[in-house]
Order: structure tokens, then C-alpha cells, then sequence
């Protein structure tokens, strides 16, 4: 099956609205991205502003970045560290007390394979309570990471982590229960 260039290009994968809210964030974006590292509730603040559900006491750190904040929701009290990527093209959840480490990448985001024109799937990733996701480990779209689980340091997840577990690998296995 030949790719068909044109009509994934000529498909209306955004609002006029979306387009509007990206252009505006990649413009005040550089107010999150500059700002200094203990500024968290000026962080919080802006996110919010730009559709964000933001919870309280959350650490996002300067370097962290965010494709489309008003699709991002993060519960109280967790921490997004240095250089994350939050691709949030579909909706990205992170729970009550998660940890997101250095690196990690978070993909909410691919194409439909099956067909020609491989039209933009937008799709959920949900980070339980309680978790850590380990350095530069990768999230992929669809996926469901259960509260308490431990995805390890440069893990790749493509499929649902269960609760109360670690993984580790690529693809990631589980090591351990917890």
C-alpha cells in the first residue's frame, strides 16, 4: 500500500480554536521555559491559563515541554522533572502524587498505520496515584499506567502497566510486584 501524502496533509486533524491555543502557547511559552526553577506556582499558573488542570503543590520544572497544555491534567502533589516531554496531543492524565523524571517522554500521539493516509489518532495516557515514572523511559499513546506502579529507567512502555508493579525493559516486563 502506497502512503497517501496529500490526503493526510489536506485532513483536519485541529480546530481553528486548537490552532489559535498552539500558536498563543508557543508565543508565551518561553514565560514558563525561562522562568526560574523555584517558581512553581508561577508555572502552575500559566498552565492553567492556557487550559491545564493543574493540582496543588505540583513541581513542573522550566524544561519540561509541553506540546498542548489544555490537554494535560496533573493530581496534587506530584513532580514533572528536567527535560520531560509531555506530547500532548491527545489527553495526558498524571495522578495524585506521580513522579515524572528527567527525560521521561510522554506520546499521546501516533498514526493509523492500517490506512493509507495515516490520519492522527489522539489518544489517552493515564498515570495512576502514586507512581514513578523512571528516567528517559517512554510512555506510548493508549497507555494505562496503574497507581503504584514503577516504570524503570529507560523502559519503554506500548502496553498497560498494571497497578502495583515494577517494568522494565523494551518492550518493559514486569520485574516485580510490589
Amino acid at each position: 500500500m502506497d502512503i497517501d501524502i496529500t490526503a493526510n496533509r489536506a485532513s483536519q486533524k485541529w480546530t481553528q480554536r486548537e490552532k489559535v491555543g498552539r500558536v498563543l502557547w508557543t508565543i508565551f511559552s518561553p514565560l514558563f521555559r525561562f522562568s526560574p526553577r523555584i517558581f512553581w506556582g508561577w508555572r502552575r499558573w500559566l498552565l492553567r491559563m492556557f487550559g491545564a488542570s493543574i493540582g496543588h503543590n505540583v513541581h513542573i520544572y522550566p524544561s519540561v515541554r509541553i506540546t498542548i497544555p489544555w490537554n494535560l491534567t496533573v493530581g496534587d502533589n506530584s513532580a514533572i522533572g528536567d527535560r520531560v516531554i509531555i506530547y500532548a496531543l491527545g489527553p495526558i492524565d498524571v495522578g495524585h502524587r506521580a513522579t515524572i523524571s528527567q527525560g521521561a517522554h510522554l506520546c499521546a500521539g501516533t498514526h493509523d498505520w492500517k490506512l493509507s493516509s495515516r490520519p492522527l489518532i489522539k489518544s489517552l495516557i493515564n498515570i495512576g496515584d502514586d507512581t514513578w515514572i523512571c528516567a528517559d523511559s517512554f510512555i506510548g499513546p493508549g497507555v494505562t499506567i496503574g497507581n503504584q506502579a514503577i516504570v524503570g529507567a529507560r523502559a519503554v512502555a506500548v502496553k498497560n502497566v498494571a497497578p502495583s508493579v515494577i517494568v522494565a525493559g523494551n518492550p518493559c516486563k514486569v520485574l516485580k510486584k510490589i
